[in-house]
C-alpha cells in the first residue's frame, strides 16, 4: 500500500479506521465522498457505526448530519441507518434502511438538485462542515490526491471541512490517475466567470484534488470494492420504450433538428437507460459523446464498439460485471472517460451550452406533463430527484421514461394529477412508455393531455383518463388546465386504501 501514499507527511498519519472515526463526535456535520455506489469511504463509516451502537447501548444519543455526492452503499448509508446514527441526510439516497427511516419520520432528508449542493455548502446554507471523509485512489509526492471512482462534491468537502480523513483504497485501479478533471475556477457571486467548457472532452481543470495537509487528521488504508447491484436485463417494456425513443431521434434527424452525431447524451441509471444505449449501437450511430452524471455498463460497451467516442461524468455506476470489464481494460477507457466534480458535470450553464439530450426515469406523469420522480402517493420517498432536474430544465431535449403500469398492472404510470411534482410541465418535452411516445413541444395544456392519453397511457386506464379529462373540460373551474379538484388525487387515495388504482368493480 505504501506506493499509494507517496508523501511522507501523510504516511505519518496512517491509522486505523476506529482511531480515525474517533474524530467524529455527536452533532457534527460530516461530508463524505460517494456517488451512486462508487468512491465512498468503506472503513470509517463502519467504525463510526460501531461507536454509535456502543453509545446507544449506554443510553447515549449519537447522531450526525451526513452529506455526500449522491447515494452510497451499505457500508456507509446502510451501516449508519441501521444504528440510527444519522439525524439528517442529503442530497440523494437509495438505501432501503435509510428510506425506511426517512418514511418513518425518524431521519430528516433534504432532496436537492445535485448541481446545487456544492454551491449551497459554499453559501453556508448547511452550516459548518466539521469533518470530511473522502476516499482516494492515492496520494502523490506533492500531496495532491488521486480521486477515486467518483468525484462528486469531494473538492468542496476538502476545501470546506475543518478536518479531513482520507481513505486510500488500493482496490481502485492506479490507472485512475489522470482520468479526472477537477475545476478550481468557481467563485461566489458576484465574482463568477463563465465556465469555458465548450465540448464534452474539454479539460478545464487539474487531474488531482488539492487538500491542506494541516487539516488531514487521519489516513486509513483500505482494499475494498465499490458495491453496485447487477442490473436486470432489459425487459420487453424497456425495449419498447427504447424503440419509441430511437424512432423519435431518427425523426428529429430527418426533420433537420438533429444530426447523426446527435448531441451529448445524459442518461439516468437502470435497465431502461441501458436499453436505450444498446439501441444506439444497433441503430448504427458512431462517434457520439456523453455529458452525464454516471458511466454505467451500457456506456462501456458503446465506448468499445465506437458508438461513443468519449464520455464525461462525475462517477461510475457499474455492475460487478461492469467493474470487472473496466478494471481489465482500464488503459483503454482512461483515454475516453473524464470524471469531473458534480458541480461541473451537472452545471446548468454547461448543460445548456452543450445542448444535452436528457433521458431520465420517472415514477409517474400526469396528463399535462408534470412528472413525479421521487414519491409514492405524494408522501413516501423512493430515492430523490438527483440530477434529473439539472438536465431536464437546461437540456436541448428533456425526455422522461417509465412503463405505463406498475404493481402487476394495478397502478397507472399516467394519472390525472401527479401526487408530487419534481418536474413541471414546463420542463417536460417528451414522455415515453412502452405504449408510445408523446412529443409535447409546442402544445398547449389541453393538447398535451390528449397526446399523453392517446399515446402513453395503458389501454386498461386510457378510458378512465379520457373520462376524467372530458368531465374536467366540462365542469372544471377553468379551461386552461382543466381539473376536477375533488377527484384529481382519488386514484392515489384508492391505491393507498386498496393497493390498486382500478375501481373496485374491475380490480
Amino acid at each position: 500500500m505504501s506506493e499509494r501514499i507517496r508523501h511522507p507527511l501523510f504516511r505519518d498519519r496512517i491509522t486505523s479506521a476506529a482511531e480515525a472515526a474517533a474524530a467524529i463526535r455527536p452533532g457534527m456535520t460530516v461530508a463524505m465522498s460517494g456517488f451512486t455506489g462508487a468512491g465512498y469511504p468503506k472503513a470509517v463509516p463502519q467504525a463510526l457505526a460501531a461507536r454509535v451502537e456502543q453509545a446507544n447501548a449506554a443510553g447515549e444519543r449519537f447522531r450526525i448530519k451526513v452529506l455526500t455526492g449522491a447515494s452510497t452503499a451499505p457500508e456507509l448509508d446502510g451501516a449508519l441507518a441501521k444504528v440510527e446514527g444519522m439525524e439528517l441526510r442529503l442530497p440523494y439516497q437509495s438505501d432501503p434502511a435509510v428510506r425506511e427511516r426517512i418514511n418513518a419520520g425518524t431521519l430528516d432528508y433534504i432532496d436537492i438538485h445535485l448541481s446545487h449542493v456544492a454551491q449551497h455548502a459554499w453559501f453556508g446554507f448547511f452550516g459548518k462542515l466539521d469533518v470530511a471523509v473522502v476516499e482516494v485512489a492515492g496520494i502523490r509526492e506533492d500531496g495532491s490526491l488521486v480521486p477515486s471512482s467518483s468525484v462528486g462534491n469531494n473538492k468542496t468537502w476538502l476545501e470546506q471541512a475543518d478536518k479531513v480523513i482520507l481513505e486510500v483504497n488500493s482496490w481502485q485501479p492506479a490507472a485512475l490517475d489522470g482520468m479526472h478533471d477537477v475545476y478550481y475556477g468557481t467563485a461566489l457571486p458576484p465574482h463568477r466567470k463563465p465556465i469555458l467548457l465548450e465540448h464534452p472532452d474539454d479539460r478545464i481543470g487539474e487531474p488531482s484534488l488539492r487538500v491542506d495537509p494541516d487539516k488531514v487528521v487521519a489516513v486509513v488504508e483500505t482494499h475494498a470494492p465499490d458495491r453496485n447491484s447487477a442490473f436486470s436485463p432489459p425487459d420487453e417494456a424497456s425495449r419498447r420504450i427504447a424503440g419509441h425513443l430511437l424512432d423519435f431521434l431518427s425523426h428529429e434527424i430527418d426533420r433537420g433538428r438533429l444530426t447523426r452525431g446527435l448531441l451529448p447524451l445524459q442518461s439516468g441509471v437502470g435497465n431502461i437507460a441501458n436499453a436505450v444505449l444498446g439501441g444506439l449501437a444497433e441503430g448504427g450511430y458512431q462517434g457520439l459523446t456523453a455529458y452525464t452524471e454516471v458511466i454505467q455498463d451500457g456506456m462501456l460497451e458503446l465506448l468499445k464498439n465506437g458508438t461513443l467516442r468519449m464520455a464525461s461524468a462525475t462517477s461510475f455506476s457499474l455492475s460487478p460485471a461492469g467493474i470487472e470489464e473496466f478494471n481489465a481494460n482500464v488503459d483503454f477507457y482512461r483515454s475516453r472517460i473524464l470524471l469531473r466534480p458534480q458541480e461541473i458535470s451537472n452545471h446548468p450553464e454547461v448543460i445548456r451550452r452543450l445542448g444535452c439530450i436528457a433521458m431520465n426515469g420517472m415514477i409517474e406523469a400526469d396528463i399535462y406533463g408534470n412528472v413525479n420522480s421521487t414519491h409514492i402517493a405524494g408522501s413516501r420517498i423512493m430515492n430523490g430527484i438527483g440530477g434529473s432536474g439539472d438536465f431536464a430544465r437546461n437540456g436541448y431535449l428533456s425526455v422522461f421514461m417509465s412503463p405505463s403500469t406498475a404493481r402487476g398492472g394495478q397502478v397507472s404510470g399516467i394519472v390525472p394529477m401527479v401526487s408530487h411534482v419534481d418536474h413541471t410541465e414546463h420542463d417536460t418535452m417528451v414522455l415515453v412508455t412502452e405504449q408510445g411516445l408523446a412529443d409535447l413541444r409546442g402544445l398547449a395544456p389541453r393538447q398535451r393531455a390528449k397526446r399523453v392519453i392517446e399515446t402513453c397511457a395503458h389501454p386498461d386506464f386510457r378510458p378512465m383518463l379520457q373520462d376524467y379529462f372530458d368531465r374536467a373540460c366540462r365542469d372544471g373551474h377553468g379551461m386552461h388546465t382543466p381539473h376536477l379538484l375533488g377527484e384529481a388525487l382519488s386514484w392515489h387515495q384508492r391505491m393507498v386504501e386498496t393497493g390498486s388504482m382500478r375501481p373496485a368493480a374491475t380490480g
